[in-house]
């Protein structure tokens, strides 16, 4: 027969274990998911990876149900143009959007014959590759890849397709304590250039900066359940691989 002592400290250690991990997601680092394909070829539905909490400071979205127990923001330290940052939405607040870090308050950006502008200047942009493919949904696109270069020196990829391109916008001036993001999959990315659906985001909506993958699986081939394709599903050459 199961004693209640056995049962009590039983209950006690679940306890202790749960406290330590939402301290830890809370604080240190949380797992994500990618869902879909705004970043690639970056980042690929399939990765997860870590986000270092303590990045940006905290704010209450830092906590598992963002409860409000402080308002603002507390050790802020400013992101840097370049970063990958996970956020929570403006909209609603609690979906988690992944993209990456273009503006910062005061800046300007504009799209001009399918050019990124900052504040005027175009940003430098060269070529990779053309007329490759990568997905948008479960689609296929075809896409031009460049390597693009902001002027803090950052260096990352990013694609934009070959047929019905984002290539004019108006002018978005950041507002102060907000910040611009774009996805890397320039075409297949709902971010800050819709207004009505992301926008620019508050700092207090950042959760941290996306460090390192830890581990990927290609959904589209099956589940990482299926242990017998393993082979197909798990891409081995992602584990543990630096975000830039």
């Amino acid at each position: 027969m199961i004693s209640k002592k056995f049962i009590s400290e039983n209950l006690k250690t679940l306890f202790y274990a749960l406290v330590i991990a939402i301290f830890i997601r809370s604080i240190f680092l949380q797992p994500f998911y990618i869902p879909s394909s705004s970043m690639e070829p970056n980042l690929l539905v399939g990765d997860r990876l870590f986000v270092t909490k303590y990045s940006y400071g905290y704010s209450k979205h830092s906590f598992p149900f963002s409860p409000p127990i402080f308002s603002g923001r507390i050790l802020l330290s400013q992101p840097k143009r370049g970063d990958v940052i996970v956020f929570k939405t403006p909209a609603d607040n609690r979906t988690d959007y992944i993209k990456r870090l273009i503006g910062i308050p005061g800046d300007e950006i504009q799209f001009i014959d399918g050019n990124l502008y900052l504040n005027g200047n175009a940003i430098l942009k060269t070529i990779k590759s053309k007329n490759g493919k990568i997905f948008c949904g479960n689609q296929l696109i075809n896409v031009n890849t460049y390597e693009e270069k902001l002027p803090t020196g950052k260096v990352y990829t990013a694609s934009y397709s070959t047929s019905n391109s984002y290539s004019e916008s108006d002018k978005f001036v950041v507002p102060n304590n907000h910040y611009f993001f774009l996805g890397d999959n320039r075409d297949c990315s709902k971010d800050s250039r819709f207004l009505s659906e992301v926008g620019y985001v508050h700092q207090d909506n950042l959760l941290g900066k996306a460090q390192r993958l830890f581990f990927s699986s290609d959904t589209r081939k099956g589940s990482i359940l299926f242990f017998w394709k393993w082979s197909e599903t798990l891409r081995l050459n992602r584990f543990f691989k630096k975000i830039n």
